[in-house]
């Protein structure tokens, strides 16, 4: 990528401090929020965290080389030149956008938002763009495409920070992109990480409880989340959704909205749900016609009609949308079957809310001869609310649970099951004959495996395509596909254990 300098001053002019301590002079070499990352020539931004705040770190910053710091309030005992700001956050996200030229302004920018679906719509999304002769790049949780090379995203950062998210943008310039697809998470949105994104057309999935440890309320995390359609021209809105009206209200230019329950723009008729894929009826304002969507469940059917209203809003022959649709390739950790010739059905899947793990059960059920059975758990730190209300959903829906570790981090993993545990007992789930919690999560997936019979189904709910797991402040290696076909393998199925 090219190497880019700026002068101080310059810099300065794009973050507007209230205030400016010392002189400003001389050529930037860098930005840095992180301390460690700071070398000779670096503007360090003061950013406060959940756990740590920049401030504590300016020293450390200027002893490595910072040639000036961007700060929330004054640090009088480091001899180096200030901009004091109101929020840094803020002021990141406009230096990065003038420290990598705007790239926004050379991008056709669409965000998806929502508690759910946000990362197939991506790739449908993608994948449609490219069928009408565009050339996306695309930012999400499972994949990043810069030109027309598509590679993991191993950060565990669905919306990176400004700064790596217009160097992103900038990146996708320089190799030709046309248009950047983005998930654009409700904590991404409210730490102004897509400040100057400059979204022409903004895509909202669903909403349901999640976040809450950020955001406190549900009236919160649901302001997070309108602001992608505050600022873009056109909204995409599924109109099956309890906020649609919400949504509705907050859009300022041009709705497009889609639908399988209620009348909307683009709506889903016939639809038939296989083992394999799904088949229904596009009705639209251009086009009626079939899609053959080689994804399993109707939440798909959803994410699909987001796809193909972003192709009307582009002016994509309705065609040759349908077919680019029925040519996808299954997201990675998104209803992915794990096969070693084992009897009874195992599915990997990201599902980690309440509403999720629910719709991926409910298209389970038809397609398991036997029972259903279901590990999964609830992430540390993060939004408490969910955790019962995930027991009481595999409860009504599955026939065994076993409760499991996802990325507990700093707090107590007894704590964070319990919670779930609590929510499975109440819907009346019963200790050791219908509810297990273990812990560890590889022994949960052994003991789930090893109570599967032919014709039951196994979901492995949480992790995902995800490659690790974190433990306090430790990120261990974890890809439950590998260990699902690890435990199989140690089971007697396929072939040899690759532990």
């Amino acid at each position: 990528m090219t190497e880019r300098r700026m002068r101080f001053e310059q810099l300065a002019d794009a973050i507007r401090p209230t205030a400016v301590i010392g002189a400003l002079a001389g050529t930037l070499h860098g930005l840095a929020y992180d301390s460690r990352a700071v070398r000779p020539g670096t503007l360090f931004f003061a950013v406060p965290g959940d756990h740590a705040d920049g401030h504590d770190f300016a020293a450390a910053a200027v002893a490595a080389g910072a040639v000036g710091l961007v700060v929330e309030r004054a640090l009088p005992e480091l001899r180096v030149p200030q901009l004091v700001v109101q929020r840094t956050r803020d002021a990141l996200a406009d230096a990065a956008d003038a420290w990598f030229g705007g790239p926004s302004e050379r991008l056709e920018v669409i965000g998806v938002t929502g508690t759910d679906g946000k990362t197939t719509t991506c790739f449908l999304a993608v994948a449609v763009l490219l069928a009408g002769g565009r050339n996306p790049g695309m930012i999400g949780t499972v994949d990043l495409r810069i030109g027309d090379r598509q590679v993991a995203n191993d950060s565990r950062a669905t919306t990176p920070e400004s700064l790596e998210l217009q160097g992103l943008l900038a990146e996708m310039v320089e190799a030709g992109n046309d248009a950047a697809v983005m998930e654009a998470t409700s904590i991404g949105l409210a730490q102004s990480r897509t400040r100057n994104c400059r979204f022409r057309i903004g895509i909202v999935t669903n909403l349901t409880s999640e976040h809450l440890e950020f955001h406190g309320t549900l009236d919160a995390y649901r302001e997070a989340k309108a602001r992608l359609i505050d600022e873009a021209p056109i909204a995409i809105l599924n109109a099956d959704d309890a906020e649609f009206d919400f949504f509705r209200s907050r859009a300022t230019g041009r709705v497009l909205t889609y639908a399988q329950e209620t009348d909307a723009d683009l709506r889903a008729a016939d639809v038939d749900a296989g083992p394999h894929g799904t088949v229904f009826t596009v009705v639209g304002p251009r086009w009626r016609g079939p899609v053959h969507l080689p994804l399993v469940g109707s939440f798909n059917v959803s994410n699909a009609l987001a796809a193909l209203a972003l192709a009307e809003a582009e002016g994509i022959d309705p065609d040759v949308a349908a077919v680019a649709l029925g040519r996808v390739e299954p997201v990675p950790g998104r209803m992915e079957r794990i096969d070693e010739g084992q009897t009874f059905g195992v599915v990997v899947d990201y599902a980690h809310t309440a509403d999720a793990l629910a719709k991926v059960l409910r298209v389970l059920r038809p397609l398991t001869a036997g029972r259903l059975l279901a590990v999964f758990g609830s992430a540390g730190e993060r939004d408490r609310v969910k955790r019962p209300a995930m027991g009481r959903a595999a409860a009504e829906l599955a026939d065994l649970l076993v409760v499991t570790d996802e990325d507990p981090r700093l707090e107590d993993p007894d704590v964070i099951n319990a919670e779930i545990a609590a929510g499975a007992r109440a819907a009346g789930a019963t200790d050791g004959e219908r509810l297990f919690v273990i812990n560890d999560r590889r022994e949960a997936i052994r003991f789930a495996l090893g109570q599967a019979r032919a014709g039951d189904v196994v979901l492995l709910a949480g992790k995902g395509h995800e490659g690790s797991m974190i433990h306090g402040t430790e990120k261990r290696w974890w890809d439950e596909r590998q260990v699902a076909r690890q435990e199989l393998r140690a089971a007697g199925w396929g072939g040899t254990d690759e532990r």
